[in-house]
């Protein structure tokens, strides 16, 4: 792996963001020589990996395809350092310059649009109006936990 601090971070962020696209993924983590691909829609592999395996978001380099406010509580509290994605929400950009997470990104937008594309996603709605990392992270929870029980 490159020294990220230093010269080709900027590839190595683009290997990343390359991985994202063509191996199907919706979340790559990089983390030392370990780089993982997740493929499950919102938040969901960002909340297990934050509930489960913290440390693979400590020091980690990510790329996604989609972050939402609440995707940027969760990246913030797991202590990631660098965030590629291809859309941003302004609500996300704005928590994570409070942070000071180094974010790039190829379009920003108001707000993350729910699946069907005719409203606001359901955690946008849920964060939008928390104001720290952990507000955010009790909303997530309470929504994965109700889809989990059905409700």
């Amino acid at each position: 792996m490159v020294d990220m601090a230093g010269c080709g971070a900027t590839d190595y962020m683009q290997t990343l963001v390359d991985r994202l696209h063509d191996g199907g993924f919706t979340l790559v983590v990089a983390n030392g020589d370990d780089i993982y691909g997740f493929t499950r829609r919102g938040v969901a592999d960002l909340h297990e990996l934050l509930t489960s395996r913290p440390h693979l978001l400590r020091g980690a380099w990510i790329a996604d395809k989609v972050v939402g406010k609440a995707a940027a509580a969760l990246m913030i509290l797991g202590g990631v350092k660098r965030v590629h994605t291809d859309v941003i929400s302004s609500l996300a950009l704005s928590l994570f310059a409070a942070y000071d997470i180094d974010v790039t990104y190829t379009r920003e937008v108001p707000h993350v649009i729910n699946r069907a594309g005719d409203g606001w996603c359901p955690m946008e709605i849920r964060c939008r109006d928390k104001s720290t990392p952990e507000e955010c992270f009790a909303a997530v929870t309470d929504f994965l936990n109700r889809i989990k029980s059905g409700k």
